[in-house]
């Protein structure tokens, strides 16, 4: 609360906090049992990357741009090769420079979207790119996590091994997302009538735990599972209410996470290593501003955005942590670099809100002192963001191709390691289990096996002729060839891991006959099914986004955007038309677009009136929008300081020397001399509620009237 009311970061006060109840103060109530902060820590860090991978999703990685590509991957290579040098220099050993890098190289998600919120910043137009590479450095965190977690435990920087780890990483996370939205999607709708928020609450957290389950089985990090469940629950159209339903619980462990961070801070590390802290707190600012914008000038951004950009994202946070938790835990980095990651994290985020602020002020600098020359050049960029050219087909084959490879990877694995144990304990032979389990492998392989050769998805039959192959180009010949080697290979992979290399190539040429005599299809009607229900459970969401209608076309010309705002019930705009408000004269903007509930109104007219609640589409440039934010969002109503003290119901007996007798209400002025209403009549023992304003007053009537009770006292 104290660093709310001094407008700093939530997050510091979490990590000042939990110094304060650590085993370094022994003034407040001190926890000692570094065992269990490290515990709750880890819990803390499987909720909030739960919570970031709901905000994450595949979709938006693919149409992020690459803009955002490159400039994300700029500046994540750039710092881990910044954060190396500066271990090596400061004559670390290898472990801590490699692990100091990682924890220089990831910008805080949710310190940056906080410092939106709070100066208002949502709406400027290059905040669109700090989101995009905020999902791209998302997924570079994770896998940053799992090579580290690979040096670390292997105590080697080989080549081979992180190979090894990488198409380790690259199997499962394709297996858990095929599997994930086929299965999830189809479980929540299922279950849709029988979710509430408790329901849904309890629910994702166990989905959530099931997968931090088999990653940890899987030899990866809890961390990952969870970000995993995460992404693939924002793929599904509850995906939104989930997010919104966790929110308290995601806070929550955000905040235990963050103050265990701060119990495990070392004051006596901090005090040996204060230069270092100042070197690399300086080094990750100015590495931060100078990696960001390069790479977003070299994705074509102009030097305003790049700049803007760049400042948004100099500082490190919350994967900063757990790299620095990861190393703490695995017992391979010094017990320096976890307190010293906490204090240059502390410094930058404190930093974070001034620098956004000062971005205009940086530009106007470089833009005065920058050759006309480089400016004209530089304002020119507008991005990479252009209509993409067509692929082939040999690309657009590769991802069927390659996820269909991994399903049939996964099966024979599954036969292998689970099936053929489990039939040898029951069936106590050998022989027969391993029959058992090559039939159930390639059965259940071959609707893959189809799809990696054919590249049709309805198909008779693959006995092709003579004359077929004649009427084929060179190129599709090769291709077919490759494809059917592809499967033969697949199919080969999945007998080795039963019988000998002998069996296996007879096995294999056997049954690659049997099967193109045979043909395919019973099995391509099967993939197709499977096929079909993959691409809707995908698609779901679009298709749910679509029917809502909330996708905004491009709009916006040069250096403008489009943005979105609200209009507050009490701003001065309600009520008036588009004319006498002036907003293009004024503001300088353009209203594009007006949403009042369900109803759009594209291009509105002069006369098209402002009400309250409106949500309206404003082409301008940032000064322009901002402008024009402050008058819609501003509480401009003339009875904010009205009290309702005085104001309540009274009754008044109406005698023979009552001035109103004889009038009707409307007539008898009662509403402007009480402010008030007459909302009811007694008269002769008959009640009239909310009488008529043409009724007359008569004599001996008992009016009860709401309005200022001091004034109803006078009449």
């Amino acid at each position: 609360m104290v660093f709310k009311k001094i407008g700093q970061p939530v997050v510091l006060g979490y990590l000042l906090a939990g110094f304060l109840v650590g085993p370094e103060v022994s003034f407040f109530p001190t926890v000692q049992e570094n065992e269990e902060i490290k515990i709750w820590a880890e819990i803390g860090v499987i909720v909030l990357l739960f919570g970031l991978g709901l905000e994450f999703s595949f979709k938006k990685l693919a149409s992020v741009g690459r803009g955002a590509s490159i400039t994300a991957i700029t500046e994540v290579l750039f710092m881990l090769g910044l954060g190396y040098i500066l271990g090596q220099g400061f004559g670390w050993n290898t472990m801590d420079s490699i692990f100091l890098g990682g924890i220089l190289a990831i910008s805080s998600t949710t310190i940056i979207i906080r410092a939106f919120d709070e100066l208002g910043f949502r709406q400027r137009r290059f905040v669109t790119l700090v989101f995009g590479v905020l999902i791209v450095e998302d997924l570079v965190a994770i896998l940053i996590l799992v090579l580290l977690s690979t040096i670390a435990v292997s105590n080697t920087f080989e080549g081979t091994q992180l190979l090894t780890s990488a198409a380790k990483l690259a199997f499962f996370l394709t297996l858990w997302f095929l599997g994930g939205i086929f299965i999830v999607p189809w479980f929540l709708r299922k279950t849709r009538s029988l979710m509430n928020e408790e329901t849904s609450l309890i629910v994702s957290l166990a989905m959530c735990l099931l997968m931090v389950l088999l990653a940890t089985k899987s030899g990866f990090s809890p961390a990952l599972g969870a970000f995993i469940m995460g992404s693939i629950l924002a793929e599904t159209p509850d995906g939104a209410r989930i997010e919104h339903t966790l929110k308290s619980v995601k806070d929550l462990f955000a905040a235990i996470f963050f103050v265990s961070v701060g119990m495990l801070i070392d004051l006596q590390a901090l005090k040996e290593h204060w230069f270092a802290v100042t070197i690399i707190s300086i080094a990750t600012v100015a590495g931060k501003l100078f990696s960001t914008t390069m790479g977003a000038l070299l994705s074509g951004q102009s030097l305003r955005v790049s700049l803007q950009t760049g400042l948004s994202l100099s500082q490190i946070g919350e994967f900063s942590f757990i790299i620095a938790t990861l190393g703490l835990t695995l017992k391979v980095t010094s017990d320096f670099l976890y307190p010293l990651a906490v204090a240059v994290s502390a410094i930058t985020t404190l930093t974070t809100p001034y620098l956004i602020r000062s971005s205009d002020d940086v530009y106007a600098w470089f833009e005065r002192k920058l050759p006309a020359e480089w400016l004209s050049r530089l304002r020119s960029n507008s991005g990479l963001e252009g209509p993409s050219t067509k692929s082939s087909t040999s690309v657009s084959d590769l991802p069927r191709v390659f996820l269909n490879s991994i399903i049939v990877i996964a099966i024979a694995l599954a036969c292998s390691k689970w099936l053929l144990p489990f039939l040898t304990r029951e069936l106590n032979s050998e022989i027969f289990p391993t029959l058992l389990s090559i039939m159930a492998a390639v059965f259940l392989s071959l609707p893959s096996l189809w799809a990696i050769f054919s590249r049709s998805k309805t198909m008779d039959g693959m006995l092709l002729r003579v004359e077929d192959v004649k009427q084929m180009s060179y190129q599709s010949v090769l291709r077919l060839f490759g494809r059917a080697l592809l499967a033969i290979f697949l199919l080969g992979f999945i007998l080795i891991q039963f019988t000998s290399a002998f069996f296996t190539f007879i096995l294999a040429g056997g049954l690659s006959v049997l099967v193109a005599v045979l043909g395919f299809k019973n099995f391509s009607k099967t993939y197709g099914w499977f096929e079909s229900q993959f691409l809707e459970h995908l698609n779901e969401k679009d298709k749910e986004r679509v029917k809502n209608d909330k996708e905004y076309p491009i709009l916006a010309p040069w250096d403008a955007h489009l943005a979105t705002l609200d209009v507050h019930p009490n701003s001065s705009i309600v009520g008036r038309k588009l004319a006498d408000i002036g907003i293009r004269e004024s503001y300088g903007v353009t209203v594009a677009m007006i949403e009042r509930g369900s109803q759009k109104i594209l291009a509105p007219r002069r006369d098209d009136i402002l009400m309250a609640f409106d949500r309206i589409s404003v082409i301008g440039n940032d000064e322009q929008v901002s402008k024009f934010k402050d008058v819609t969002s501003a509480d401009t109503s003339a009875h904010a300081d009205v009290s309702l003290a005085n104001y309540g119901l009274k009754s008044v007996y109406m005698t023979g020397q009552n001035r109103f007798i004889g009038k009707s209400i409307r007539e008898s002025g009662i509403r402007e001399t009480t402010d008030g209403l007459v909302v009811g009549l007694e008269r002769a023992g008959r009640r009239i509620l909310n009488p008529d304003a043409a009724e007359p007053i008569q004599d001996g009537d008992l009016l009860w009237i709401m309005g200022n009770t001091e004034k109803i006292k006078l009449i």
